[in-house]
């Protein structure tokens, strides 16, 4: 992953490919923005860097890289260092020297820098106002807010949305217009067909090149539509019923793109593989499909169990039907419901939709497994662990589980009995099925990537040609 450079001799950083030239000698590397913050660093003018999300890379410490993902997702809004170390299973003395030794900024930095950021892109992009912005951002107040800004920018926010460029305001007609960038390429294509194919009747739906998708926010529905934007992001049109939690809306909604993900260093791993190598030349941007809601994939991937895609969009769209909860004036986008929460789906009665018993019992166990807090969808533990855990819940199996982590984002996930997979391997790697672990093995510890490129190679959809790739 590139790292942000900063100027000993001006006190700015900047991002990668920013037209400054320093001397080399003047310049000091950090890996997150944030930290070059914390060592007293102001974001360059030029380059914007705060417009960037801040991620780590997976081949880092896990706790560490797990931590991140956790804070990014909004850990430390209603909670503290303490109670998030509890969750890793560490202290949080523990956490914060692992932080500081691998990332240069304490766990309580990164999400202070990572509020002030995104407060910074909608005074540049929006003309949301300050108490709205506050709150969007998890600010406590306007005054935190504020003093965010002068640490941060050196600026207060009036001042800062002075500066913004002509360019940068979005304005569409209804809904919050937000750019999602991305580092490198993306096949965008790809992932819209991926969850056409896929998509659960009315609460999800493709039209075009644009998805579409019902959210739950503090128990208030609302939508996002996704859609291709510019060279380097995605456009993010946002329809929320209020605005407290839109920086977490964003950050999970990049997740559904799987954005976060540098492909430098997996798809530099897989191209030394010759099997690889042809699948990565013909879809460079490809990455693996992400999530909104872990939980309504879990669910979604139990129901097609041993049946085709077809008949288990059907019985989705039943499920959601009787179960979800209604959403008026959305039919027109393909939109009708909410998906049903775990506790809903724990004592359900599955009866009618066209599920056997066993596969209706695995649902309810499934729920009650994530309404309790006993399976951890959120991040926080290891591959091996959360595949364990799923494995204990009558009728879940390996391939449930690795094809669930692999839409979480873990990066070495691979569903091996999936059939897709195995007759992916068969046309492009002839003569592999007795020596397919010793082949997986050697995609390690990028294996999700693999297994998303062989599933299209297969055909699993028929993506139209719209690609992006950053400039």
């Amino acid at each position: 992953m590139d790292s942000f450079g900063a100027v000993l001799t001006t006190g700015i950083y900047c991002r990668p490919g920013c037209g400054a030239r320093p001397r080399s000698e003047n310049v000091t590397a950090f890996q997150l923005a944030a930290a070059a913050e914390a060592a007293g660093f102001r974001a360059c003018y030029q380059c914007r860097p705060y417009r960037w999300p801040q991620s780590v890379s997976w081949t880092g410490p896990e706790l560490v890289c797990r931590a991140v993902r956790l804070i990014l997702g909004g850990a430390l809004d209603r909670a503290n260092e303490e109670q998030l170390g509890a969750r890793l299973g560490i202290s949080a003395r523990h956490l914060r020297r692992l932080f500081t030794s691998h990332l240069g900024v304490t766990p309580d930095g990164l999400a202070r820098s990572a509020r002030a950021h995104f407060a910074r892109r909608l005074l540049d992009d929006t003309d949301v106002s300050m108490i709205e912005i506050a709150l969007a951002t998890g600010f406590g107040s306007v005054r935190q807010f504020n003093r965010a800004c002068q640490e941060i920018f050196r600026a207060s926010p009036r001042e800062l949305r002075a500066k913004r460029r002509k360019a940068d305001r979005l304005v569409v007609d209804g809904g919050l217009p937000l750019r999602l960038g991305f580092r490198g390429a993306l096949d965008w294509a790809s992932v819209v067909g991926y969850f056409a194919a896929r998509a659960i009747p009315g609460v999800e739906h493709v039209s075009g090149h644009t998805y579409r998708r019902t959210i739950i926010i503090d128990g208030d529905p609302g939508v996002l539509e996704l859609s291709p934007g510019g060279d380097d992001y995605i456009l993010l049109i946002a329809h929320l019923p209020h605005w407290e939690q839109l920086i977490h809306v964003v950050g999970r909604a990049r997740r559904i793109a799987n954005l976060d993900l540098d492909l430098d260093e997996p798809t530099g791993h897989l191209a030394g593989d010759p099997t690889m190598r042809q699948l990565l030349r013909a879809r460079p941007g490809l990455r693996t499909p992400g999530t909104w809601d872990p939980f309504e994939t879990g669910v979604r991937a139990i129901i097609g169990q041993q049946v085709t895609v077809a008949a288990a969009n059907t019985i989705a769209g039943r499920l959601v039907e009787r179960l979800g909860t209604p959403v008026p004036g959305l039919q027109q986008v393909g939109l009708t419901h909410t998906f049903p929460e775990a506790r809903t789906l724990a004592t359900a009665d599955f009866a009618g939709l066209g599920l056997i018993r066993a596969r209706q019992e695995a649902i309810r166990s499934f729920a009650r497994a994530v309404a309790d807090d006993e399976l951890r969808l959120d991040g926080s533990v290891s591959l091996h662990e959360l595949i364990d855990s799923i494995t204990l819940i009558d009728g879940l199996g390996a391939w449930t589980a690795h094809y669930l982590a692999l839409r979480l984002g873990e990066p070495d996930a691979f569903p091996i009995t999936d059939v897709g997979l195995r007759r992916a391997l068969t046309r492009f790697a002839p003569g592999s099925g007795a020596a397919l672990p010793t082949l997986v093995e050697r995609w390690r510890p990028w294996r999700a990537l693999a297994a998303t490129h062989l599933w299209m190679a297969d055909g699993a959809h028929r993506p139209t040609a719209v690609r992006m790739r950053a400039a």
